[in-house]
């Protein structure tokens, strides 16, 4: 019997830095608020296995902040219309939830409510539509 540790896949948070939320009206200067919800995830540690990591866009700019969850063999999840004052615990939450879910499928009525509403994407993982 072996006693090597199982090996954690790692799964990673990737956070729009340069999102702006609709009718956000920053000026140059101005912290993002994809920027500022990136900087209120690095607060307290994330749970074990999971990356944080901010990303210059994510190509949902009518519907932003937004992150997309992702890991080997898992679906990825992309969510949008997130407030980062109002939002980051339910991204603690929704993360926690993705990471331990086998392939990354959280059943729908285990989300957070925010997650339920504003799912922008579900993509397969490579492989995953193989005949």
């Amino acid at each position: 019997m072996s006693h090597a540790k199982e090996r954690i896949d790692e799964v990673e948070l990737l956070v729009c830095a340069t999102c702006k939320r609709e009718g956000w009206e920053g000026g140059e200067d101005a912290i993002r608020p994809g920027a500022d919800l990136v900087a209120r995830l690095g607060q307290e540690p994330l749970p074990e296995g999971v990356r944080l990591r901010s990303v210059e866009c994510l190509s949902n700019c009518s519907r932003g902040c937004t992150i997309a969850l992702r890991g080997p063999d898992r679906w990825t999840y992309v969510y949008g219309n997130l407030d980062p004052a109002e939002h980051a615990e339910t991204v603690r939450e929704g993360v926690a939830l993705y990471r331990a879910a086998p392939e990354g499928l959280v059943p729908w009525r285990e989300r957070p409510e925010h997650f339920k509403r504003n799912c922008i994407a579900r993509i397969p993982p490579i492989g995953a539509l193989d005949d």
